[in-house]
């Protein structure tokens, strides 16, 4: 996340604990897929930019390079640094990397780019990569073409119907000449959840987090009701999308 992009970007400091339990880490075969264009491996070295409770960043130390992760809310740098302590966890955003010119391999940057400031977060990534580094964009997606997907977004119809579509943030990447071409893959995967998983999950939503509280209980009763009706577990699908490019 990235500071005074969205109001909404802030209520994940109020929900950070529920937000390491229940959001999802990112499929195996998308990991491998940016470890392989990014070149991540032993004598790199990696940003983690926006790094929330460190999902994507505990992945990212599995391929062997130094990971430094970067986080502008206390609470989900906190959660980070208890779920990766041996990580370096720095207070920055997107806007102001506290890193110096030239000294990463790579970012990623993992369910947060689209809270950025991007006329001063690209060159901000720009100015901290090396010459030709990668930079990848990642997303878990819910899959809209399920059911259980749309059963959940029906019952969040009332918030959704006011929201103001949420535009396609990678274009920001794609339409900047600080990066040459963007290359997208998209992954699928579903998370496995008890009524206790899938109200949590829902609950880490930035804008359900910033709900009033009875409509929040409301919407969590409803929840367990549908993991309940369904047997007591449910299979919850996402798609994965992964943006890559490199600096020009």
């Amino acid at each position: 996340m990235s500071e005074l992009q969205h109001p909404q970007s802030r209520s994940f400091e109020d929900v950070a604990d529920v937000y390491e339990r229940a959001r999802p880490s990112y499929p195996a075969e998308a990991i491998e897929w940016l470890r392989d264009e990014l070149g991540l491996r032993e004598g790199r070295t990696v940003l983690d930019l926006g790094a929330g409770t460190g999902k994507l960043t505990r992945q990212l130390r599995e391929t062997g390079a130094t990971v430094v992760a970067v986080e502008p809310g206390d609470a989900m740098r906190a959660q980070l640094e208890r779920a990766v302590p041996d990580v370096e966890a720095l207070r920055g955003s997107a806007e102001g990397i506290p890193l110096p010119d030239d000294s990463v391999d790579a970012i990623t940057v993992g369910q947060a780019f689209h809270w950025f400031r991007h006329d001063e977060a690209l060159p901000e990534m720009h100015r901290v990569l090396r010459p030709g580094g990668g930079v990848a964009l990642l997303w878990n997606a819910r899959d809209p073409a399920s059911p259980l997907v749309r059963e959940v977004n029906d019952l969040l119809e009332d918030v959704l119907k006011d929201r103001e579509p949420t535009p396609n943030s990678s274009l920001q990447l794609v339409n900047s000449p600080l990066f040459g071409p963007v290359e997208e893959r998209p992954f699928r995967f579903a998370q496995e959840l008890d009524p206790d998983g899938l109200a949590e999950r829902i609950a880490s939503i930035s804008f359900v987090a910033a709900m009033p509280r009875e409509r929040r209980e409301e919407i969590d009763a409803r929840l367990r009701a549908v993991v309940e009706e369904a047997g007591g577990r449910v299979s919850f699908p996402y798609v994965t999308n992964v943006y890559v490019s490199f600096a020009a």
